[in-house]
């Protein structure tokens, strides 16, 4: 298990110092470990004898922090004597802390020539941060240029460190540049794991000028397609006026040396990308299949494409100069970023050119039904063959953990639930209801059987569709032209419309409540086949909200509950824990940032002990609660292994939670805060404060808030339109991830009432 004080973070918290070498020949060294020593705080030694200052305080030694959280000294053992006492303490202008327990003892046995004790400071005293959470696209500064950028993050530092804060979380950042729209804004679907997103190039920095920038700078929202094409206008300029003094230097050869594994082929991608007119390279004609030649010949300095290449290596070079800049100045203040590594990879990506054989094309990765979307997820991304993966000991991911080290000091792995198992979703589905989860142990004929469900596939496997419920499906709308009927009322749907893929095809945009009414149809099943392992059945996710499941008979409800509880909720808890250890601690090992878990939504009890065994940290999330049995989390119960939050990019803010649900913003203003009568419509600042104050008064170890929910408390700073600060509906298949702060980074700071309230409230809650 890693130790999270073991973690570079705490390279940045505590900055090391170089300990004073002892030269006498009989020594005695001390190395303590000490998390509950603060950054402002200092670790002593006192004790009985006059060398360790005879148990007066102003005469204590002070130890050396050499590696947080340990602190270390070594003092001659002549000056010692033969038996002493002492403790440890630690010191704070002018303010003591004792070590709980008795006196520790010390006696010399013989002759020896060094000798050295591991200690612990006694005492419950765990370490605590408090951070803030916000995409780089949202943030606002005076120079940015129509959305937030690498340089940026400089002056987010600065407020972060001026409100007590330490950590700033951030979105993915990775290349998302498929077709130079705002459809390119999902930060999840990413061109490449490696390179980074040339929005995010500050182009203000590199000498850019002009009325453009500041007239897109002061738009509410984020205009992607008009940042786009301004970024890569300029982008391209600079690269023909400079790029080739760029590339010579022989900062950019360190650069290159360090990247080529992933650079070259990226920039051999983005160039058929641009020529081809699309990301999609089943559409490259020849280029389509990776061959290392192509890309030797395309990278060639001699080649006549070659300019047109090197402009992805001159960008990607710039882009790292100026984000690995950000990071040390804001390290320099104290304050460290948090990463985010996406569960999958777009389709029509380098890595899915380049290296296939990695993932499985012919699937979909998603996310059951849970509290973000009642019909499950469908993410559009290849799943990982994770059997080809473990040949090497997984090296693609060590290297893409160790790409993220170049920048963060901790990352937060999205949707870990994918490393146990994965959502899979077959191509011609559409939504998420159809999916099954991967790798998994489906049911046998046999097994089914023995269990008292014998397989009806016609009845259980095909969709089950009756007159009675035709209408409740269409409204008012004419069902003929899709369903071919059978006997006893049943029908069956048109082999045009087979499928949710058919169905999407032929209707397109052209009747909405039809195409639903066609989905919802081809869900009415029980059980779905492994198209793996056939003649072996899943049951189909929420089935018993189908009219398939309505329809059984109480004996035939009674067997297949029992088999969907087993199935979801036992089965497979000591094979996907098993799975899930073959692969993480690898991973988690490659670097030492510190590694925090998206584990949300459907989680099997496998998942906390696997977390726990790795020091990987859990989320929490007070209105998600992981036991099913609360409305509610409680904050004060979290775990100190968690980071605990009001909420993420993918949920309301606190105010539009708030305004959600009625029954449930009473039960919470009643229940957790404690508060009697009717809540008010809206969650006024005090409200917002205390719910931000129960979150930093939590055992976690990390309390990492919403930008949006910590300007929430000051209704002077807030933002006045409530709906406009949602990130993102996941519910909503493409949409445009475009919300940018209403302040800028320099307003911001000069709203000295909210920053100190800020700064006070971390304070008072030993954060």
């Amino acid at each position: 298990m890693k130790n999270i004080y073991e973690t570079s973070p705490f390279a940045t918290f505590f900055p090391r110092e170089k300990e004073a070498q002892c030269r006498a020949k009989h020594r005695l060294s001390f190395r303590v470990y000490a998390p509950a020593a603060r950054p402002s705080q200092r670790l002593y030694i006192i004790g009985s004898n006059e060398a360790l200052g005879a148990w007066d305080l102003a005469k204590a030694v002070p130890l050396t922090l050499s590696s947080y959280p340990y602190w270390t000294l070594t003092l001659d053992l002549a000056k010692l004597g033969d038996e002493f006492e002492y403790k440890f303490i630690i010191k704070e202008n002018g303010q003591t802390w004792w070590e709980d327990g008795y006196n520790r003892r010390y006696y010399v046995c013989g002759e020896m020539e060094s000798e050295q004790i591991d200690a612990t400071f006694r005492g419950n005293f765990d370490w605590k941060g408090a951070g803030v959470a916000i995409p780089v696209f949202s943030l606002r500064t005076e120079q940015s240029q129509g959305i937030g950028d690498f340089v940026d993050l400089k002056k987010m530092g600065e407020w972060a460190a001026a409100t007590g804060q330490k950590i700033i979380q951030i979105l993915p950042i990775n290349d998302t540049t498929q077709t130079f729209t705002w459809k390119d804004s999902y930060p999840y679907s990413a061109i490449s794991i490696f390179a980074l997103n040339p929005l995010y190039l500050s182009i203000r920095e590199l000498g850019a000028e002009g009325e453009e920038m500041d007239r897109l700078n002061a738009l509410e929202l984020c205009d992607y397609d008009a940042v786009v094409k301004m970024k890569f206008e300029f982008i391209r300029k600079a690269f023909a006026k400079s790029g080739k003094r760029t590339l010579a230097t022989k900062a950019f050869a360190k650069f290159y040396e360090a990247n080529k594994d992933w650079l070259d082929n990226y920039a051999a991608f983005c160039y058929l990308r641009d020529k081809k007119g699309t990301a999609n390279f089943h559409e490259w004609g020849k280029e389509a299949n990776y061959s290392k030649k192509l890309v030797e010949k395309l990278i060639d300095p001699a080649s006549k494409e070659y300019s047109k290449v090197a402009l992805y290596y001159w960008l990607q070079y710039q882009l790292d100069r100026q984000l690995k800049e950000s990071v040390e100045y804001c390290r320099s203040l104290g304050v460290v970023l948090k990463g985010d590594i996406p569960i999958g990879i777009s389709r029509d990506s380098v890595e899915a050119w380049s290296d296939a054989r990695l993932f499985n094309m012919n699937c979909q990765a998603g996310a059951p039904p849970d509290d973000f979307s009642a019909d499950g997820q469908n993410w559009g991304f290849p799943t990982y063959n994770w059997e080809v993966m473990a040949q090497d000991g997984y090296a693609w991911w060590k290297r893409r953990f160790e790409k993220m080290a170049d920048y963060f000091d901790l990352y937060r792995i999205d949707h870990i639930l994918g490393f146990f198992r994965i959502w899979e979703i077959p191509m011609e589905s559409i939504v998420g209801l159809l999916g099954y989860f991967n790798p998994a142990m489906p049911f046998s004929y046999e097994e089914l059987a023995q269990r008292g469900m014998p397989m009806n596939r016609e009845r259980y496997v095909e969709p089950q569709i009756h007159w009675d419920y035709l209408g409740e499906y269409f409204g008012g709308e004419d069902w003929t032209p899709y369903l071919n009927p059978k006997d006893n009322g049943y029908f069956e749907l048109k082999p045009e419309y087979r499928t949710q893929r058919q169905i999407a095809e032929a209707l397109g945009g052209k009747n909405d409540r039809v195409k639903n009414a066609l989905f919802g149809l081809t869900g009415e099943v029980l059980f779905i086949e492994d198209p793996r392992k056939p003649g072996h059945f899943h049951p189909r996710i929420s089935a018993q909200h189908t009219k398939s499941y309505q329809w059984l008979s109480q004996w035939e409800k009674d067997r297949f509950n029992e088999l969907y509880n087993d199935f979801f909720y036992r089965r497979h808890n000591d094979f996907w824990g098993a799975l899930a250890m073959e692969k993480l601690p690898a991973l988690v090992d490659a670097t030492e940032m510190m590694c925090c878990g998206e584990d949300l939504g459907m989680v099997p009890d496998c998942v906390g002990p696997v977390m726990q065994n790795l020091g990987i940290l859990s989320l929490e999330v007070q209105r998600m609660p992981k036991d099913p049995k609360n409305k509610f989390g409680f904050t004060n119960r979290y775990p100190y292994a968690s980071v605990c939050t009001t909420g993420s990019h993918d949920t309301s803010t606190i105010r539009g939670w708030w305004r959600e649900d009625r029954a449930t913003t009473q039960a919470f203003y009643n229940e957790i805060l404690w508060k009697q009568g009717v809540a008010p419509a809206e969650a006024n600042g005090e409200i917002c404060q205390t719910i931000v104050n129960n979150h930093l008064l939590s055992p976690a170890a990390l309390t990492i808030l919403p930008l949006q929910d910590w300007l929430s408390m000051d209704e002077s700073v807030r933002k006045e339109d409530v709906e406009s600060e949602r990130i993102n509906i996941p519910a909503i298949p493409n949409h445009y991830w475009r919300y940018r702060m209403h302040l800028t980074v320099e307003q911001l700071l000069k709203e000295e009432g909210l920053n100190q309230k800020i700064k006070g409230m971390i304070a008072a809650s030993g954060r």
